[in-house]
């Protein structure tokens, strides 16, 4: 900048210098022309005079110039001081301005933050104030009211209900509250004349949760019971004592990634879940009857199981070892070899109560020949009776010689909309078949008519012994497929539900606990087919208001092995054979000892015919199902009772029911509750051997209305 100013003063200089010389010189010389003469002039400066004149005026130019562009220079340096002055003033006052603008900003942020911060002060006193109010309710109530007692660290839950309840049946079936499904009266037996009611608070119950928390999960330890249990002395005759029941006994291991460890006695893996797989009573979609019983077609059982469960947050499955039972009914009419799979506690163990008494049965298996003098001196031949006599037991529980535990797995769905399962069952299950031992050898020995004698003295039969001769162990699998469906429908307040299962040897998981297993005509064990079934229908139009109602049933299959080998023998008679007269006559009709030499002496059967073997066999007797009961002396009481029994095998028991709860009070001071239950229940049997030859068989059937009432008041 400052150079180009010196040049461009310069080149001025330069320039008035050239031009101060051009008019310096001589000037054109002018026209000429005639003039006075004038006075003489004096004479002009010399050129050099001039030139030295116009170089001091350039050099004072020059000079001055030079002062004059040190002073613009120093007014430049002076202007661009300034201008750096101002400019650096600039941009502090910019910077300065920034940050006023940024402390302004700042300000505002922080006016805003402290308004913020203000109310949020304002809400944390009011909230704070609100929690001190609830924590200081809370602390009364905890100490006033405890949700739960606390014991090292430990939380105790108490809880369970207090129960006075009544049932009526039409026909009888003397079960208290619970109802024996598979044991209701047919239309022949004594009870089915009678009607029952009691007056109950055995199904009142207690339960117990423990609870603590670690660094990797809960602990947990639950305990269940209530007085539907029958002791030794227990009665309905005056003190009513009837004696605690274990229900639910467990203890439980949760980690926080949700892996479950569970043992003890639990509702099994295949009763249906309310969500995942739990092992928590209060969890558990029983139906929501009175009877202690449920409802035929509910799959369950409570027993001893150990259980790992994995559960997400839609899905979870289940793996579990139970306990075992098998529950065999069959008919071994016939030469049906005996077979040993389990039998009634003995011997003083924990299964000792399953013997009520024992006696001996006696029966006449054979005739012998004994030759006696009379008092006339004649020979006679009297027909002596071969006894044989086998311990009748009559049994309170009979308790099978159970080869494995039954094994099950469940895995279950919970999508959002509805809980669904799936599950499936495995049994085992063994005995030993003693082929020498049958019916008939038991009952009539199996010998055949034996040949006579003159000799002189007695020739008396023996019964034949038992024996073990080719005995051999036989075992069976069982098992079944089951699954549940629980859907909410309109708004929540309907709930529709249904469940199943099915397989062979899965009596025991229906509610009518009907037969698993059976025997053929070889005494080995047989699986009965068994399908239960239920639908449920819960409706809460108040909160205050549940109303249900469910239809179920359990099948048991027929097993039938009634064939020409599955044959009985009638009672054996003392009769005289001869060549040539089959015909059976007594001693006393015959003419001449010729007769008696010519014949054979003993025992005769009427020639064998099919007998019912198995479960729900075509040949079993029911005729006394068509009988009505008959008044018969009871040598063992006072009086007389109805007569008549019908022994048909259970084919299916079904069973509609309803009701509804009501929770008269539910709040901090606990639960007052009331209900009513009616079921219309209906056993059938299956058909057994006509009464006439191409008749239709026999069957049986029977009928019961239950009428129940509840009024409960529930622990807090």
């Amino acid at each position: 900048m400052n150079f180009r100013l010196k040049a461009a003063v310069i080149a001025t200089l330069a320039a008035s210098l050239v031009g101060s010389y051009t008019y310096a010189g001589d000037p054109p010389a002018p026209a000429k022309k005639h003039v006075a003469t004038k006075a003489k002039k004096p004479a002009k400066p010399t050129v050099e005079e001039q030139i030295e004149t116009l170089r001091q005026n350039f050099q004072g130019q020059i000079d001055s110039l030079k002062t004059d562009l040190a002073d613009k220079d120093a007014q430049l340096k002076q202007a661009q001081q300034t201008a750096a002055d101002a400019q650096s003033a600039a941009a502090k006052a910019e910077a300065d301005a920034t940050a006023q603008q940024q402390a302004v900003s700042e300000n505002a942020t922080a006016v805003t933050t402290l308004q913020s911060t203000v109310t949020d002060l304002k809400a944390n006193s009011v909230s704070l104030a609100t929690t001190v109010s609830d924590e200081t309710a809370s602390i009364k109530k905890a100490i006033n009211n405890p949700t739960a007692l606390h014991y090292k660290g430990i939380n105790i839950t108490p809880g369970g209900f207090l129960a006075a309840e009544t049932i009526y049946r039409t026909k009888a079936t003397g079960g208290d509250i619970p109802t024996a499904f598979s044991a209701l009266p047919y239309e022949g037996a004594d009870a089915y004349t009678l009607g029952e009611f009691y007056g109950s608070a055995r199904q009142s119950r207690v339960t117990l949760l423990a609870e603590g928390k670690t660094s990797w999960g809960t602990l947990r330890g639950y305990y269940e019971a209530d007085w539907l249990g029958t002791g030794i002395s227990s009665n309905n005759n005056q003190s009513n004592s009837y004696v605690l029941r274990q229900r639910i006994l467990y203890g439980q291991a949760e980690t926080n990634s949700h892996w479950t460890f569970a043992g003890g006695q639990l509702w099994s893996l295949a009763t249906e879940d309310k969500k995942g797989i739990t092992s928590s009573p209060a969890d558990v979609l029983t139906p929501l009857t009175v009877d202690p019983n449920y409802v035929t077609g509910f799959v369950w059982t409570r027993q001893y199981g150990f259980r790992v469960v994995k559960s997400g947050k839609y899905a979870a499955i289940g793996l579990a070892v139970e306990n075992p039972q098998l529950l065999y009914t069959a008919s071994l009419a016939g030469n049906t070899p005996y077979a040993v799979l389990g039998s009634a506690g003995a011997n003083g163990g924990n299964y000792n109560a399953g013997i009520s008494s024992c006696s001996p049965s006696t029966s006449i298996v054979n005739y012998a020949d004994q030759e006696n003098v009379d008092d006339f001196g004649d020979l006679v031949h009297i027909a002596v009776p071969v006894y044989k006599t086998v311990n009748s037991c009559a049994n309170i529980a009979n308790l099978s010689f159970n080869q494995a535990p039954d094994v099950l797995v469940k895995a279950a769905f919970d999508p959002g909309w509805g809980h669904y399962e799936i599950f499936g069952i495995g049994g085992f299950a063994h005995e030993t078949v003693y082929p020498g031992e049958t019916t008939n050898s038991n009952l009539y020995g199996g010998i055949t008519d034996v040949l006579a004698s003159q000799t002189a003295g007695a020739k008396v039969l023996a019964a034949p012994a038992l024996t073990t001769a080719g005995s051999y162990s036989n075992s069976i699998k069982l098992g079944g497929i089951g699954g549940s469906l629980r859907v909410p429908l309109v708004a929540n307040k309907l709930t529709f539900g249904a469940k199943g299962l099915y397989g062979p040897g899965m009596g025991r998981y229906g509610d009518s606990t009907l037969a698993d297993v059976t025997a053929d005509a070889n005494g080995n064990l047989a699986p009965i087919h068994n399908l239960s079934g239920l639908f449920t229908v819960e409706a809460t139009p108040t909160p205050r208001l549940t109303i249900y109602l469910n239809y179920g049933g359990d099948y048991a299959g027929r097993t039938d092995f009634a064939t020409p080998t599955a044959t009985t023998l009638s009672a054996p008679s003392a009769c005289f054979i001869t060549p040539s007269a089959p015909g059976c006559q007594t001693y006393k009709t015959l003419s001449s000892t010729a007769q008696v030499d010519a014949g054979a002496w003993g025992a005769t059967w009427a020639a064998p015919k099919p007998a019912a073997v198995g479960y729900g066999s075509r040949l079993l007797s029911n005729s006394s199902c068509l009988t009505p009961a008959n008044p018969g002396y009871n040598g063992s009481s006072t009086g007389y009772y109805p007569g008549g029994s019908c022994g048909a095998q259970t084919r299916d028991v079904q069973e509609i029911t309803g009701g509804y709860w009501y929770d008269i009070y539910r709040g901090d001071r606990g639960r007052l509750r009331q209900g009513i239950q009616y079921g219309y229940a209906v056993r059938e049997g299956w058909s057994g051997a006509p009464l006439t030859s191409g008749g239709a068989g026999v069957g049986a059937k029977g009928i019961d209305n239950m009428f129940w009432t509840t009024f409960r008041y529930y622990l807090p």
